[in-house]
């Protein structure tokens, strides 16, 4: 990366800055002439954007059950009924009520997304599916950047977030390099304007589940100028699968300097030890999605070894956030984030066939060894100005903004042998030889980008625009074979859309937005005698839908249809390694969503998707990709009686038919299932006064324990790998706040 664009890019954020200023005085002269008239109408959005003009960040912070505003969208504060894309956002507050210990299972009841793409096995990473595409995480504004091998990927405790929004659809014109599928947006719990506020719980569960959680926060100072939260838990529990487990240790402290001043400054620190996490391997598919001559395996089939397996991650990081109002129209935000990311794997996995003439008979399951040990290390930044001006009878939100992302990243893997292994009568303690190196390199990347975004209003219409150009560098070097490898490209991205919100509260849009993603590999020429390092994939999504709002209250509907186009996708050339860049992949489907709190203590959340998903270069669906979903889940909280702060409630979550890849005999299907889950939960405050503050909860997911196969990966042949779904689940805690 040339420093003469980042001088640039600095340079070209200062002078719009400036212009901004001298705009923001002029608007202020013409305010003054034309004063503003409210109706009524706008009376409950208004309210809702007064909550959060006077700190606006990326993240936005409810403590409500459900929420009406969402900020990845725009990066500004934004109502969800004026947001002319589909967001989809999961509170604290509902995350506590289902009891979600990982952020696959926050997202489960989301409309568009195919849960759990390794079942309930792959819990060591956040592994789903959004609109057929696998998604990168925001975590705070930034980048959770993954690593170019996939093995020191961070996992954040959803117990340290706040908040879990999903953007659905292209969103480069702002972040940089994204999926077509969407994004995942994260929001930790930073300190609030409480004096002093807490809560220590504890849990525990089956397969050994146990948790202890502590989160306490207040005021450093009397004045509330300092302010500090600090989050901290202690997990652990066995997995599903035998003689593989999961632990992990983790602080969060956090200290807001400025209370409510114009200026502020927010240090977040975190530190998380995993010592183990489970495996990340899965059942053979014959076996598990099709019978072997055995039968079929239970679903606590392990393949590994016992003794060998391994899977230790360390993860460190520290970030910023700076805000300042430079008066009520214009501010200032940066942020940023360094991450240490470390891990240590090995295991032995299965092959997916059996050692058997046929590769599918008898029970001798084939096996090998992998391991990896890689570091990375990680910078991201974000700035932006923000501000509002008025033309004539227009009236502008402007944000203009730069990011940069750095990483390095350095990895050794080995692979060896390993003996095959009875599934009928499993030794998971055998003699596993010593592995061969199998790659050794370091890799580079670089993207800066630079951004703009203007939404205007115009009576009660909204019409957005941004406008993004990002520059990407990587260099890759390969040690065992040598080898030296750069990539630089440059990419405009873009995104336009249009919403009109009705007096009566609905408001139908339309949008067009684009994404970019890098690729690794060697495109082949059409003359086949030259090879490049391949550009990056193209997305675009065509949206249209339309909400609503009942004014005055929380209950929002939403329903949108979907095209979604990804070009420029990386096509194997057969027996050559080499790639031609001829993919082009589509994603179409209609999603509904409804959010309601109809009553003070109920809470209702609905969701419906149909989706089809088509590679041209197969004539099939991506594998592990779904046909829809559909989701339905209610609590509610007994107000007055005997009963008085107990709830109850329970979901019900449906995923359509999976498309699993292709045998030599035909296509792998996953079938539909639908699973329940139970929720309750009683305030001992009513019990008697002293118990204030105390409560009790319980819950069960796969309540009546359904034995199905989430995903698989067919081999084209006649194996393959597939994994068990979540088992029966049930936990309960207790807990004190005040």
């Amino acid at each position: 990366m040339k420093r003469s664009k980042l001088f640039y890019t600095v340079f070209f954020s200062f002078v719009l800055s400036d212009a901004a200023l001298a705009a923001d005085q002029e608007a202020q002269t013409d305010q003054s002439r034309h004063p503003k008239v409210v109706t009524s109408a706008q009376v409950a959005t208004d309210k809702a954007k007064a909550a959060v003009l006077k700190n606006e960040m990326v993240e936005v912070r409810g403590h409500g059950r459900s929420s009406v505003l969402a900020s990845s969208a725009t990066k500004t504060n934004t109502p969800l009924v004026e947001t002319a894309q589909s967001v989809t956002v999961i509170t604290r507050d509902e995350m506590d009520t289902r009891g979600v210990l990982t952020l696959n299972q926050a997202v489960r009841y989301a409309a568009g997304i195919t849960a759990d793409t390794r079942g309930g096995e792959g819990t060591r990473y956040d592994l789903f599916d959004l609109r057929g595409f696998t998604v990168p995480t925001f975590l705070d504004g930034l980048k959770v950047q993954d690593s170019p091998t996939g093995f020191a990927v961070a996992q954040t405790d959803t117990f340290r977030l706040d908040r879990v929004e999903l953007l659905k659809g292209p969103a480069s014109a702002l972040y940089g390099q994204s999926s077509p599928g969407g994004l995942t947006a994260l929001s930790s719990k930073l300190p609030t304007d409480q004096k002093f506020y807490g809560s220590v719980g504890t849990t525990g569960g089956m397969f050994d589940l146990y948790r202890v959680d502590a989160d306490v926060g207040g005021f450093a100072t009397d004045d509330g100028l300092v302010r500090y939260r600090i989050y901290g838990t202690a997990n652990g529990q066995h997995t599903q699968l035998s003689k593989t487990g999961s632990r992990r240790f983790s602080i969060s402290p956090a200290f807001t300097f400025g209370g409510d001043g114009p200026t502020t400054l927010t240090l977040l620190g975190n530190y998380q030890y995993d010592p183990e996490n489970g495996s990340y391997g899965g059942a053979p598919l014959v076996g598990s999605y099709k019978a072997g001559t055995f039968g079929y395996l239970p679903r606590n089939f392990y393949d590994g070894d016992a003794s060998f397996e391994k899977f230790n991650r360390r993860q460190g990081g520290i970030t910023y956030i700076l805000n300042h109002r430079f008066n009520d129209d214009w501010s200032f935000s940066t942020r940023g984030r360094y991450d240490d990311i470390m891990t240590n794997y090995r295991s032995v996995l299965n092959t997916g066939d059996y050692d058997s003439p046929d590769m599918t008979s008898g029970t001798m399951l084939g096996r090998y060894s992998y391991g990896a040990r890689e570091h990375n290390h990680n910078l991201a930044f974000d700035s932006q100005f923000k501000g509002h001006v008025r033309t004539g009878p227009l009236q502008h939100a402007l944000m203009f903004g730069f990011d940069y992302m750095q990483q390095h990243s350095r990895d050794n893997e080995s692979m060896g042998t390993a003996p095959d292994l009875d599934v009928v009568n499993p030794d998971y303690n055998m003699a596993i030889p010593d592995m061969d190196p199998a790659e050794n390199y370091r890799t580079t990347s670089q993207q800066i980008g630079v951004y703009a975004q203007d939404e205007i209003r115009w009576r009660r219409f909204i019409l957005t625009g941004s406008l993004r150009n990002d520059w990407y560098h990587v260099h890759r070097v390969t040690y065992l074979s040598p080898s030296d490898e750069t990539q630089n490209s440059s990419k405009i991205t873009w995104r336009a859309s249009g919403l009109y919100h009705f007096d009566f509260g609905l408001a139908p849009y339309i949008s067009y937005s684009t994404s970019f993603q890098p690729q690794v590999g060697n495109v082949v020429s059409a003359d086949g005698l030259t090879t490049r390092q391949a550009t990056p994939s193209m997305g675009k999504q065509l949206e249209g839908g339309v909400k609503y709002q009942l004014p005055g209250t929380t209950l929002l509907l939403t329903a949108a249809g979907f095209h979604i186009e990804q070009s420029n996708v990386l096509v194997s050339v057969p027996g050559t390694g080499n790639y031609t860049q001829s993919g082009l992949v589509h994603s179409d489907g209609f999603e509904f969503e409804a959010h309601a709190e109809p009553f003070h203590n109920l809470m209702l959340t609905a969701a419906v998707s149909v989706q089809k998903i088509k590679d041209d270069s197969t004539q099939k669906p991506l594998v592990q990709s779904g046909r829809g979903n559909a989701s339905l889940f209610a609590f509610y909280t007994m107000p007055s009686g005997k009963l008085k702060g107990f709830g109850f409630g329970g979901g019900m979550r449906y995923t359509a038919r999976t498309y699993g890849g292709e045998l030599a005999d035909g296509s792998v299907w996953l079938p539909q299932y639908a699973l329940f889950d139970a929720s309750v939960s009683y305030d001992m405050s009513n019990l008697s006064h002293s118990l204030k503050g105390w409560k009790v909860s319980a819950n069960v997911r796969n309540l009546f324990d359904k034995n199905y196969v989430a995903n698989c990966y067919a081999d084209g042949a006649v194996g393959g790998y597939c994994f068990f779904g979540e088992r029966r689940n049930a936990q309960a805690s207790i807990g004190y706040s005040w």
